[in-house]
């Protein structure tokens, strides 16, 4: 395939300003390995990454992650 790569960068600054997520490199890493199994397994991954419990976080905040995601990357 010749799709560009999704440009990461633009999308953990953008979750640092938007959501107010900013990862350090090995979340960032762990985020950039689960995209390809989807946005839930990306948005789970931010989450993990920031210590936030995941079943237990507010709706609105997960969508908030997915949709910052989705608008940086191409589902494969």
């Amino acid at each position: 395939m010749t799709d560009a790569a999704p440009d990461f960068d633009a999308m953990f600054a953008a979750l640092c300003s938007e959501v107010g997520f900013c990862l350090h490199e090995k979340g960032q890493k762990k985020v950039i390995a689960a995209l390809p199994k989807g946005l839930d397994a990306a948005m789970k991954a931010v989450l993990a990454a920031e210590g936030v419990d995941e079943p237990n976080a507010p709706g609105d905040l997960k969508k908030a992650v997915r949709d910052c995601l989705k608008a940086h990357v191409q589902p494969g």
